[in-house]
């Protein structure tokens, strides 16, 4: 290799080179590349060549960890970020049995999937070290189960957790759908243009609406770290001069695929919430706005 140091001790030059390479995570990241090389030394010099380059871990190996799962993410798709485990803790409180789930701007379906899994009994949520709230997976006939395990299910129809949750997802991008109907299930994804992509069945019948969608402003693109900026998809991190383009159609029009009682939750940043609960307002949905400053995350919630 010419573009990370070798040693010939095994794996044990891996940290090295990712420390090198400016990656923080050195450790941790060398335990996932090392797995995913599985003992094939070429692949795992590749892995790592690629991993000091700039290129994002989770795209090298095919795999992101979001709320003690493995959800698949293929080339360019979003990538699951952990303050989004905010999202799902808020959706799933007080979600009753048999609740009808759209993760609309689901990108690789990883917040449905979440959703699910938790309705499920497969992760849970527990306290770590720090005092922080935390999903983790949940041990399974012996082993603990923290992938995503949908394949066996009926690709046809919704999924179905211990809870009775019925998840659905909806995106633009053909990419993130692809990944995302490895996590939900073939047919419990929904390629198209926000509400447009929705079977006509759901209208009125979704009681928790969840969306991540762009809300990046435009100018502050260029900001961003280059992992995000050169290798996930644009339409997934614009979100217009204010950032808040895609939620003004999606709080717009929420409200007829809304059930009696349902709610609409969307991830915003601390700056726009105060904007972004105004549009709720203004739709008629009545809101409040979560924080977890230890995931700086920041979750408007509305009511119809």
């Amino acid at each position: 290799m010419d573009q990370v140091t070798r040693r010939d001790d095994g794996t044990g030059w891996v940290v090295g080179a990712l420390r090198a390479g400016g990656c923080v995570f050195a450790e941790e990241e060398a335990a996932v590349v090392i797995e995913a090389a599985a003992g094939d030394e070429a692949e795992l010099e590749r892995l790592v060549e690629e991993r000091v380059a700039g290129r994002p871990l989770e795209h090298l190996v095919g795999w992101a960890a979001f709320a003690g799962l493995r959800v698949v993410v293929g080339p360019g798709v979003f990538v699951p970020r952990r303050r989004t485990e905010l999202l799902v803790r808020a959706a799933v409180r007080d979600a009753p049995d048999g609740a009808v789930v759209v993760d609309m701007c689901c990108g690789s379906g990883a917040i449905g999937a979440a959703i699910a899994a938790y309705g499920e009994g497969r992760i849970r949520l527990s306290t770590d070290a720090d005092g922080d709230t935390v999903f983790e997976a949940v041990e399974q006939g012996g082993r603990v189960d923290g992938n995503v395990g949908f394949e066996a299910a009926d690709q046809g129809g919704p999924v179905h957790g211990g809870a009775g949750f019925e998840v659905w997802g909806a995106d633009l991008d053909a990419a993130a759908v692809a990944s995302a109907r490895q996590n939900l299930g073939a047919g419990r994804v929904f390629e198209g243009d926000l509400f447009e992509a929705l079977p006509a069945g759901l209208r009125g019948r979704v009681d928790v609406m969840v969306v991540n969608a762009p809300y990046v402003p435009s100018a502050a693109i260029a900001t961003m770290p280059a992992e995000a900026r050169e290798h996930e998809a644009p339409i997934a991190l614009d979100g217009g001069g204010d950032g808040l383009d895609v939620q003004r159609r999606i709080v717009a029009g929420a409200a007829e695929w809304l059930a009696e009682g349902g709610r609409l939750l969307i991830e915003t940043s601390e700056q726009q919430a105060p904007l972004t609960a105004a549009l709720f307002e203004a739709a008629g949905l009545q809101p409040h706005v979560e924080r977890d400053e230890s995931l700086d995350a920041t979750v408007v919630v509305g009511h119809i």
